[in-house]
């Protein structure tokens, strides 16, 4: 069984309902959860916000969050997962902004670094990661570190 797949399962069990805010890896999460059937006991939805303006607009992230750490930050994917929570109506969200490459992002991220948070009951967790590996071996690693990091606060 797959994270994914043990992930909708604990969210089943538990009557939990779930969704996303992804960067990095442009909705890849929602889709690979959504792969999985059953998927809709759980998954209510997913906003992608590749732009910094998006993660404004859709997801409540403060323009000052961004100026003032770059939208690679544990500070910006911690305000990603509280609006999303509030805008998608669910129990947990997940959120995940970093840089896939195949360059530097501006204020030295370099290609691999990530930043995932979740909110839930109140509360927040963030979680740096440096995953090594071309663009899209990159976003695919992240998917699986966000079915690993919501398995870990849904298990505790």
């Amino acid at each position: 069984m797959t994270r994914l797949e043990q992930l909708l399962n604990r969210l089943v069990e538990k009557n939990l309902t779930i969704g996303t805010v992804e960067s990095l890896t442009a909705g890849l999460f929602a889709s690979s959860f959504c792969s999985i059937a059953g998927a809709s006991k759980a998954f209510k939805g997913s906003l992608v916000t590749y732009w910094p303006e998006e993660k404004e607009i859709l997801a409540s992230v403060k323009k000052e969050t961004i100026d003032k750490y770059g939208v690679v930050s544990s500070q910006v994917a911690s305000e990603m997962a509280i609006g999303g929570l509030r805008r998608l109506n669910v129990d947990i969200c997940l959120s995940c902004t970093g840089n896939a490459g195949p360059s530097v992002e501006p204020g030295g991220k370099k290609v691999g670094d990530v930043f995932l948070a979740i909110c839930y009951k109140k509360s927040v967790w963030t979680i740096p990661l440096h995953i090594d590996g071309d663009r899209n071996s990159i976003r695919s690693g992240v998917v699986e570190s966000m079915a690993s990091f919501a398995l870990s606060v849904l298990n505790n």
